[in-house]
């Protein structure tokens, strides 16, 4: 199940995901990986454990990254102060901040829309937070 509470936003009403409790945390994800294959708890626990340096590694070449059956990673940046009159003034030492993009694999349909996303169950049930 997810949880919802209600926010109000320039007068109208709307539902605004929430997380409960502690995160998950990599032994969890660890652990549950290791119950579903035939990969240790400590061998799992390793991967996830360098899976960071590694995507970052990866995309520092200038490429994004596709997870399969989890989706994509991409960097983006965002320059400070104002822009540049001409092409030739653009550089580098306009990037400010940089940071890491995600978007869930997902499926289309024959019509080109969205069937399904990886990390979306398609049965998760909504519970609103005030009525728990």
């Amino acid at each position: 199940m997810a949880f919802y509470k209600k926010q109000k936003i320039r007068g109208k009403w709307y539902p605004r995901a929430m997380t409960q409790g502690r995160p998950y945390t990599t032994d969890d994800v660890a652990e549950r990986l290791s119950l579903i294959s035939t990969v240790s708890r400590g061998d799992t626990y390793a991967v996830l454990a360098n899976l960071g340096d590694v995507l970052a590694s990866m995309m520092s070449s200038g490429r994004s990254v596709k997870l399969m059956g989890i989706g994509t990673f991409y960097y983006t940046c965002c320059s400070d102060g104002n822009g540049v009159d001409t092409p030739e003034e653009v550089g580098a030492q306009q990037i400010g901040s940089v940071k890491v993009r995600f978007i869930p694999e997902y499926e289309r349909g024959q019509r080109k829309q969205v069937t399904s996303r990886t990390l979306v169950d398609p049965h998760m049930e909504w519970i609103d937070v005030d009525e728990i």
